[in-house]
Parts: structure tokens; C-alpha cells; sequence
């Protein structure tokens, strides 16, 4: 089967838009469609084919007519009957410069081939205890489908779900976040415990820390706010978000005696993406 025969025409049903910089868009769900929580897809777009541009029709706003792709975790439960997605502008990119322009109806491509490791069932030891999510900005996404999976409630005794912005306004999702242990934590026997951990590391917030999370790893600050240590022999860590971020967090967790996780064995799992 070659790549083409995957790809599949999806329509945006919605579009959330939470900073100048950041939003996030649900489209409709092939019905053929599987994937497993924290995986990602390949998104396409027809810049030409989007409604703004046929309305803005001038040559100001000539849109490129050709398909281009980009990876894009997914926000959804494996069992929701629509995709989500959360993006961030880039304004010089050639992708999100153009999907900041979706509107309700607009069609993308969807190949609907997932990838990606940042899945729960990697781990085999250690068993599952403490699970911990280290997200930075749109490194949120594989968290909240994995959060609205229920076999993760099950699995596991804790979660802790660190998620850092330079400013208050970047924290999306906060409102669904609060939502979690009750909506998902609810369904099932004994479910873990969430412990969420604000991060706004370019103003003061109250309730929330003001460090990069390898320096709040270091200092023992994370440790201390969610009251539980991280430990080889129980501790699933997850990372996803900007490449410094995870290079300089995962570097930290092995200082700390952590070790990455490969062929099944071992604490550390990253995504980078981009």
C-alpha cells in the first residue's frame, strides 16, 4: 500500500483560539481511523483550498497550491468520535502560517498511518506506580490523551502532570485538565491520584512555579510541590515539548540516576517532533 492510499479528507468542525499564538482545532474521525494515546499523525494542508484565502482572493494573499505536511500529536482519547489537535504559530512557517487561517468546514489531509513511542504500553519495567508528564506548550497534547485514556487511571497509583508556559495566558486547557480525575479518575476502581503542576516561568502566578523544569528537578522544588519522589525503581517519566526543554530534562533525570527507557526497560520516554 503506498503512502497516498492513507491519506483521507478530514473537515475542521471546530477551532479554539487561545493566545495570538496558540490554538487548537478538532476535525471529523475516519471511521477506520486507529491510534494509541500519545501517538501523532501526519496533517495536511492545501493552503489554496482554505475558505480565507478563496475569500481573500487578492494577490496579497496568494496561497501556496500544493499539499504540505506536518507532525501533529493528538489531542483526542483513542475512543472520541473526533480528532483534536493543539498547534502553536510559527509565522515564518509554511504550515502554520497558513492553518492559523482554519475556519469551520475547511478540509485537510489526514494520513491515517500513526507514529510514534510516547505510548504507555512502552513501559514493562519497572511496573507501574508514579507516572510523570513533563510538558511544555503544545507537549501537552499526547498528555491529554493519554489523561482520557482509562487504562492509565487503572495502571497507576500517581500521576503528576508538569506543564510549563512563559506566561499565564499560555496555559491552555486548564479548565479540561481540572476535569480529568473526575471525568476519566471517576470511571474506574481505585483510580491514581493527579497531582497538576503549573509552570509560568516568565511572570509570577500564584499556585504556580517559576522555573524551567530542569533547574525545578535539581533544586527538588517539583519533588517537593507534588509530594512524591522520583525513583528508578517505580518512576515512568514522560517528556514532550520544545527540543531544549527535553535534551536539558531528560540530561537532568539521568544525573539524577533515571535511565532512558529502550526495549521495554528503564524510566525516561521523549517525543521531539519538531
Amino acid at each position: 500500500m503506498s503512502d497516498s492510499d492513507n491519506i483521507q479528507t478530514v473537515t475542521v468542525l471546530s477551532k479554539t483560539t487561545w493566545t495570538p499564538t496558540l490554538f487548537s482545532f478538532t476535525v471529523t474521525r475516519p471511521n477506520s481511523f486507529k491510534f494509541t494515546a500519545g501517538q501523532f499523525v501526519r496533517l495536511g494542508v492545501n493552503p489554496s483550498r482554505l475558505t480565507y484565502h478563496l475569500q481573500n482572493n487578492s494577490s496579497e494573499s496568494e496561497a501556496p497550491n500544493e499539499d504540505i505536511y506536518r507532525a501533529y500529536s493528538i489531542v483526542s482519547s483513542p475512543y472520541d468520535e473526533v480528532l483534536e489537535f493543539f498547534s502553536i504559530v510559527i509565522p515564518e512557517g509554511a504550515f502554520t502560517s497558513q492553518l492559523q487561517h482554519l475556519q469551520v468546514g475547511d478540509e485537510l489531509l489526514l494520513n491515517t498511518t500513526p507514529f510514534g513511542f510516547l505510548t504507555l504500553a512502552r513501559y514493562q519495567e519497572p511496573l507501574p506506580k508514579d507516572l510523570w508528564l513533563l510538558a511544555t506548550g503544545t507537549g501537552l497534547a499526547p498528555f491529554l490523551s493519554m489523561l482520557q485514556d482509562l487504562k492509565t487511571w487503572e495502571d497507576y497509583e500517581y500521576i503528576i502532570l508538569a506543564y510549563s508556559a512563559r506566561n499565564e495566558q499560555e496555559l491552555a486547557y486548564i479548565e479540561r485538565i481540572k476535569q480529568l480525575e473526575e471525568d476519566f479518575g471517576g470511571l474506574v476502581n481505585n483510580p491514581a491520584k493527579l497531582t497538576f503542576v503549573p509552570i509560568v516561568t516568565r511572570e509570577e502566578v500564584a499556585g504556580a512555579l517559576s522555573k524551567r523544569l530542569p533547574e525545578l528537578l535539581v533544586n527538588g522544588e517539583l519533588e517537593s510541590f507534588v509530594g512524591h519522589k522520583l525513583s528508578v525503581a517505580h518512576s515512568h517519566v514522560m517528556l514532550c515539548g520544545n527540543p531544549e526543554m527535553v535534551e536539558d530534562t531528560k540530561e537532568t533525570l539521568k544525573q539524577m540516576g533515571l535511565v532512558m527507557n529502550r526495549r521495554g526497560v528503564g524510566n525516561i520516554a521523549v517525543e521531539n517532533y519538531w
